[in-house]
């Protein structure tokens, strides 16, 4: 658990006499909710809880937890994480410089992963405590999986806790909304997030920070790969628009992560309209000039519609038919708006 956490989990704790059956936790990527989600399966697991609501660490279940197979626990999220370790890059988060794979494993809950726990759940727990399953980014539920879970939610069977995470609430059902309890982790203080991340060893801590936008696990993730080579190609481009510059640009970034580059764009877009309005920055202090000379020249309308299109954009960015159309046509169409 993470510094900025402890105020959650002690509201946490109030739950525990009245538990519900499934517990819905959300907020933006890089803040810690799988982390802080796994943490809290493993005390709801826990023969010994601590007073402060911590498991104890030495019981039996701990030691199966802790060695990931503890007999009445299971972890359901997308096959392409499934190689990684529990952490924050399970909230569906990728490194920015990953290119996309055409025999990459799927980024989505199939409804064979929500079938799979019918026999866990109708078998008894092995220490007559509860059975806990977690299940993140609840986004990556495909429609099949959606509908399967929605029933399983509705006649929870006994004994069992459904812990989900999510990034963007919009892209979940309303409907597995209104049958979990919604529990929020907000992002931290930014002073708060900034000292982590130093005493972590992170140099330059504060733009990293900005350009996650406050998040310090994606910060952390993004200054571990110690480059900021396609983010720049990206602003570069940005900060002097043109149709030539577009495709050529477009031609550098046809294979970075599309939905990375489309987040850059947005809090670019942020930022000069923020300038426009309060005469701040936010994510990109390094391009201050560059984005007070386009807020300058580019009226507050035409950044909104550029903003609500890019918004479009994200829905789709992770299935383009063509990485270097998607990155084509989005450049372009910013070009419009800002040239």
């Amino acid at each position: 658990m993470y510094p900025w956490q402890e105020t959650a989990w002690s509201r946490l704790q109030q739950m525990r006499e009245r538990l519900p059956h499934a517990i819905l936790f959300h907020g933006p990527l890089g803040v810690g909710k799988a982390d802080f989600m796994e943490t809290f399966a493993q005390t709801l697991l826990c023969e010994n809880v601590r007073p402060d609501g911590h498991a104890c660490g030495a019981c039996a279940s701990c030691g199966w937890f802790l060695q990931n197979n503890h007999p009445d626990y299971r972890r359901v999220r997308p096959e392409a994480l499934e190689d990684e370790p529990s952490g924050e890059a399970e909230e569906g988060a990728e490194p920015a410089g990953k290119a996309k794979s055409s025999k990459a494993p799927s980024k989505e809950i199939k409804i064979e992963q929500i079938r799979s726990l019918a026999d866990f759940m109708n078998i008894s727990t092995h220490r007559q405590g509860l059975r806990v399953v977690v299940l993140y980014p609840a986004e990556a539920l495909n429609m099949p999986a959606s509908n399967a879970l929605l029933k399983t939610l509705e006649e929870p069977p006994p004994g069992t806790v459904f812990l989900l995470a999510s990034n963007s609430l919009d892209r979940l059902l309303p409907t597995i909304l209104s049958r979990c309890r919604k529990f929020a982790l907000p992002m931290p203080a930014h002073e708060e997030a900034l000292a982590w991340l130093k005493a972590q060893g992170v140099q330059d801590a504060d733009s990293w920070l900005r350009e996650q936008g406050g998040a310090p696990l994606a910060a952390l993730q993004e200054s571990e790969s110690g480059s900021r080579e396609e983010m720049d190609t990206l602003l570069h481009f940005l900060a002097a628009p043109s149709v030539d510059g577009a495709l050529r640009t477009a031609d550098k970034l046809s294979k970075a992560a599309l939905p990375a580059l489309v987040a850059w764009q947005q809090r670019w877009l942020y930022d000069v309209l923020s300038m426009k309005l309060s005469g701040r920055i936010r994510y990109y202090p390094r391009y201050q000039k560059e984005v007070s000379q386009l807020a300058g020249r580019v009226p507050t309308a035409r950044l909104n519609r550029a903003i609500k299109g890019l918004g479009e954009r994200r829905a789709v960015a992770d299935h383009p038919l063509s990485a270097k159309l998607f990155v084509e046509d989005m450049l372009l169409e910013y070009t419009s708006c800002c040239a």
